[in-house]
Order: C-alpha cells, then structure tokens, then sequence
C-alpha cells in the first residue's frame, strides 16, 4: 500500500511538473532576457491562460528588438495575434521594410495582413520587382490582319495600396485592354510589327496601374504573331450570306410564277370545262328548236355546210402533216 501511494505521489509529481513547465516557459523566459527583451515570466504565463502561444510573441519581440524595432510593444503584437493576425509574417515585414529605407508602420503592416495579402512578400516585391507573364492577347487591326501577342510586365508592390487595391488579376485585364486597343486603333499589321514598343507606350500611358496594388515599371512586347486574315474572313461571310439572300429571294420568286402559272392553268380548264358543257347544250337546243318548229331541215343543212367549209380553211390553213378533222360535204 505504502508503495502505491509513493508511485501516486511521484506521478503526481511528475504530472504537475509538465503542468507548470507548459503554463511557465521558463527556458523561453531566460531567452527573451538574454536577448534583451523585457518580458516578465508572469507575462509569459498569462498568455497561456489567454490562448496566446508564447513562444511566438516572445520570437517576434526577439527579432524586432534585434532589427532595432524598439517600438513594438507586447500588447500590440498579442492584440494582432488574437485578431486573427500571423505576427511572424509581419514582423518580418516590418524587419524587412526598415532595412530597405520603405515607410512601413506596424498599423499598416497589421492592415495589410488582416486584409488577407502577404505582407512579407508585398515587401518583397516592393525591393525585388515581379515579373508577369500575360497570356496571348488577340487583336485585329483595321485592315482586317488577326495579330496575338504577348507582353510582360514588370511591377512593384505599392504598399499604400495593398489594401482595398485590386490585384493581378486586374493590371493583366488593363494590359490586355491596353494591347487591343492600340492594336485595334493601328492603320495596318505591318505599322505594328515593325513598332511594337508603340503598345508598351501606349499602355503606359493610359496608367493602367491606378487603383492597384501594384505599380506598373514596364510592359515589353515578348512576341507577335500573325493571325487569320478576320477582314477577308468577314467580306467572304457577308457575301455568302448576301448569295443566300438572292437565292431565298429568287426561290420565292420562282414559286410565286409556278403558283401563278398553275393558277392560270385551273383557270383555263374551268372555262374549256364551261366551254363543252355549254357545246353539250347546243344539240338539246337544235332538237328543242326542231320541236318547236323554230328550226327547219334547210337551216340544219346549212348550218352543217358552213361548219364544214370552216374545216376544210382550217385544214388548208394548217401546215403539211398536220391531221384536220374530216370535212362533212353534205349539202
């Protein structure tokens, strides 16, 4: 029994040692000290019990006072921390910016990082220029020559308007815009293949940069390339369209001569139609008349010999091989 409660007691021991080393960074306290930094260990412990990891307050403050930061304080950086903020990164930032000679405040290096960009990096390219690659951009000149051609561009990070600023995203878009208007406005192909630093200028012009985070140092014309001939493309187009036009117009034409003429067709045989059907009524009138005693044998003969001298002109009329009716002499 006595054994157990000694194990106990040491595990107790133990477990209220690692207890007390986690919430006391004695070691990180003794390194803040060395490093000149005044930090107290109930400062350390503090920020334990606040959810705020202090080994990275007391590196942070490490550094910034190495740098000659002396103005930083642990509040500010706590304040950042628990906002949501990555206090390396903009103590590095602030580090950076200071030996570079760029007017970089702790408020604003805070923004930035807040706002979502990498203030660190931002810094960097403030020193360092970044180089940007835009995708071919196609333009067609005014005499019709489809030309694709790739710039690049080289910015710098303009810290005052990281924030709120729009990105790459955006200086590509204005580039691209930048190219296809002068492209666009040129008389011809050949002006800008022999000119092509007239894009650059023409698009450093414009200022396309403003309301960026960057800053705009050049814009160089890496490559053009000939395109389609969009002009004969567009002519060749609007006359086969043209040709489709005429075509419909002249089908509907032909179609309205076939109706018409079919029109006229029906017409004509509903008047032949009238025409035997008021013949068949002519011998039902001759015997009607015959009959009724208005027509006499002599008149019926003579009208027969008067349709069979109007045959016989008709047959003589006629060309040589063309049939006639049969002439009725009778008298």
């Amino acid at each position: 029994m006595t054994d157990f409660i000694s194990y106990l007691l040491i595990f107790a021991v133990v477990i209220l040692f690692f207890v007390f080393w986690y919430y006391v960074p004695f070691l990180l306290w003794i390194s803040a000290k060395v490093s000149g930094v005044n930090i107290s260990l109930i400062q350390l412990f503090l920020m334990r019990i606040r959810k705020v990891p202090p080994g990275v307050i007391a590196r942070a403050m490490i550094e910034a006072h190495k740098a000659g930061l002396s103005t930083l304080t642990r509040d500010e950086l706590e304040a950042h921390y628990l906002a949501g903020g990555h206090v390396e990164r903009v103590v590095h930032a602030l580090v950076s910016a200071s030996k570079a000679n760029i007017d970089l405040t702790f408020q604003m290096a805070t923004a930035i990082d807040l706002a979502g960009r990498d203030v660190f990096q931002a810094v960097q390219m403030s020193v360092n220029p970044k180089v940007i690659d835009t995708p071919p951009v196609t333009a067609v000149a005014k005499d019709g020559i489809q030309l694709i051609a790739k710039a690049r561009v080289t910015v710098r990070a303009s810290i005052k308007q990281l924030v709120g600023g729009a990105g790459e995203e955006t200086v590509l878009a204005r580039v691209g815009e930048g190219i296809v208007s002068s492209i666009g406005s040129s008389e011809n192909h050949k002006s800008v293949l022999e000119n092509p630093d007239s894009i650059s200028k023409l698009v450093l012009r414009k200022g396309l940069d403003a309301g960026t985070a960057f800053e705009i140092l050049s814009i160089d014309i890496a490559d053009i390339d000939i395109g389609k001939n969009i002009g004969a493309a567009l002519q060749m187009d609007q006359a086969q369209a043209d040709k489709n036009i005429a075509q419909a117009k002249a089908e509907e034409r032909r179609a309205m001569a076939v109706a018409t003429e079919q029109e006229m067709k029906a017409k004509a045989q509903e008047a032949r139609a009238k025409v035997i059907e008021a013949e068949a009524e002519v011998p039902k009138a001759m015997a009607e008349a015959f009959r009724n005693g208005n027509l006499g044998i002599m008149d019926y003969y003579r009208m027969k010999n008067i349709e069979a001298d109007t045959s016989m002109r008709d047959a003589i009329a006629k060309p040589s091989g063309t049939p006639s009716k049969p002439i009725d002499t009778a008298k």
